[in-house]
């Protein structure tokens, strides 16, 4: 995608502590230019996606609604980079140099979840990883900026693996891809076939696959703890646009700029993957896709499950950005009004994690919050398959995100 005029770039993009800005108004800056840096050990820089002028330190709506302060650049057209080095011999690197690397370029989870990857990298010593798992599967429906990055940039993913392999110290690593996506089934095969210890498993095709635990448990059976993470089952997991990036930044020293973003539905003529530079916003995104088609009603960022529906189209793209979705009438099902619950247990039946949504969204709506911690809601990862199947359409997933909140603040 051309690079807009004006980039936005949040200067928190990440699970963490913000970022500190390092430039101020009227600044010349370089692409890739560091302009944030981290303040504490979970958090990871921000970079320049564009070369130009700093034109102001200003707030801006992110993707959960809430103002986050930002670095505009107005673009000059030059597309000047910092310079950058290029390390053929990248994997012959010891793994704390790799692991340097990686947190230098700003790399974080790129499935949404957007936790920096240096962290993840290093896990505590008591805790024995002895498996990688590349998450492929992109299970929610409408996007697929995954899948084409698997087809097109099947290598890339695989090297990226292996870089993980070898930070980790581990032999074994896994490629999930859902049996939907045949084409990158076979692309990330023929990258992996010379490559030892690495498999690409075909998954079943079913919703929510690609959460860490369901990946983990359909590939080697282990089932991750309540309350627990993937490392104490000796896994780590990595999405396949973030196994890119990390070989970008080992190999060339490429700060994460940049990502595949999925935009679609049927509210936009010319639905497509275009790479979108970090802080590009909506508006730009719907504008390369064609425009709004005939009425469009909602528009998404994320995937219809998982996604938060926005209102400004002046939300920037962020590295966890993984689509742009415009809902049409035809597709759009509103909740608003909602029903009470009807105990009917379709939610429960059907949540992969074994808890029970009616409970935690009727605790949350009559605002008993600290009750809910007794329904384990923290080990929801809200997947929207309860809000899918109710038949009252009540908003289960906000309720929980509600409860979540507050009691984090607590």
């Amino acid at each position: 995608m051309p690079p807009p005029a004006r980039v936005y770039i949040p200067l928190i993009q990440h699970i963490g502590a913000p970022c500190r800005a390092v430039v101020e108004a009227g600044e010349a800056v370089k692409k890739g230019q560091l302009i944030g840096e981290p303040t504490g050990f979970v958090s990871a820089p921000v970079h320049a996606s564009v070369s130009g002028r700093v034109e102001a330190l200003v707030d801006v709506p992110s993707a959960t609604g809430r103002m986050v302060p930002a670095v505009v650049i107005e673009n000059d057209g030059e597309e000047e980079w910092v310079q950058l080095r290029d390390n053929p011999d990248y994997m012959s690197l010891p793994p704390e140099v790799l692991r340097e690397k990686i947190k230098a370029a700003g790399i974080v989870g790129m499935g949404g979840a957007a936790f920096p990857t240096h962290v993840k990298l290093s896990p505590p010593k008591e805790k024995t990883i002895d498996t990688v798992f590349i998450n492929g599967a992109e299970c929610e429906p409408y996007l697929t900026a995954d899948h084409r990055l698997m087809v097109e940039s099947a290598a890339e993913v695989i090297e990226g693996l292996k870089i993980i392999m070898r930070i980790l110290g581990v032999e074994k690593g896994y490629v999930g891809i859902e049996a939907n996506k045949p084409d990158a089934i076979e692309r990330m095969r023929e990258a992996a076939s010379a490559v030892p210890g690495i498999e690409v498993v075909e998954l079943e095709m079913k919703y929510p696959q690609g959460a860490e635990k369901m990946l983990i448990k359909a590939v080697t059976g282990r089932e991750v703890p309540p309350g627990g993470l993937p490392m104490d089952v000796g896994a780590v997991v990595q999405n396949v646009g973030t196994a890119f990036a990390i070989y970008e930044a080992c190999r060339y020293g490429k700060p994460l700029i940049e990502r595949v973003v999925t935009v679609t539905g049927l509210g936009v003529r010319n639905p497509g993957n275009p790479r979108a530079r970090i802080g590009a916003t909506v508006r730009d995104l719907i504008e390369e896709a064609g425009g709004f088609s005939d009425g469009p009603v909602k528009v998404v960022l994320g995937g219809p499950m998982m996604g938060f529906a926005q209102y400004t189209l002046d939300v920037p793209v962020t590295k966890g950005t993984s689509g742009v979705l415009v809902l049409s009438e035809k597709e759009y099902v509103s909740s608003e009004k909602f029903s009470p619950c009807i105990r009917c247990g379709r939610c429960i039946d059907a949540c992969p994690m074994g808890l029970m949504p009616s409970m935690l969204s009727i605790l949350s709506e009559k605002g008993f919050y600290e009750e809910t911690r007794e329904y384990n809601v923290f080990d929801c990862f809200e997947c929207g398959t309860c809000a899918y199947v109710c038949p009252s359409k009540r908003p289960i997933v906000q309720f929980i995100r509600l409860a979540k909140s507050l009691l984090k603040r607590q």
